[in-house]
């Protein structure tokens, strides 16, 4: 079954009902086609990730910039004191557990039944401009 979400959920799926579903069919190369209702509604463009979740592939719009905070991590790691090995072993240890913070914020979001955006999540906050 191939599911298609509008948001960026990491979260399990199985208790997720979809909003919509749409039989397809899969070519003797194994590709398929997105529904164009799919395709417009979530701004697809020219790429897409691919997710396995037990037996459910997940297929996600691509979301440049979003996944990745490096720079803002590696100023926060500088700024707290660290450098050479220190740094790349911290750095790695935030970058892992990005993931789920990202997940947990998600999860609370949608716990408060509140309706928000990508831009609502992670931009700027008003008090530091």
């Amino acid at each position: 079954m191939v599911m298609v979400q509008k948001e960026l959920e990491r979260m399990s799926m199985p208790n997720r009902r979809p909003k919509k579903v749409k039989r397809i069919s899969v070519s003797s190369k194994r590709q398929i086609s997105i529904p164009k209702e799919f395709y417009e509604t979530l701004n697809i463009g020219d790429e897409v990730n691919l997710e396995l979740y037990q037996n459910q592939l997940v297929i996600r719009p691509i979301r440049e910039g979003f996944d990745d905070f490096s720079e803002e991590i590696l100023a926060d790691l500088i700024e707290e004191g660290y450098s050479g090995a220190d740094l790349m072993a911290e750095f790695k240890n935030r970058k892992a557990q990005l993931g789920n913070a990202v997940d947990s914020l998600i999860a609370e979001t949608i716990a408060e039944g509140k309706i928000t955006t990508v831009a609502d999540l992670f931009g700027e906050d008003d008090d530091e401009l």
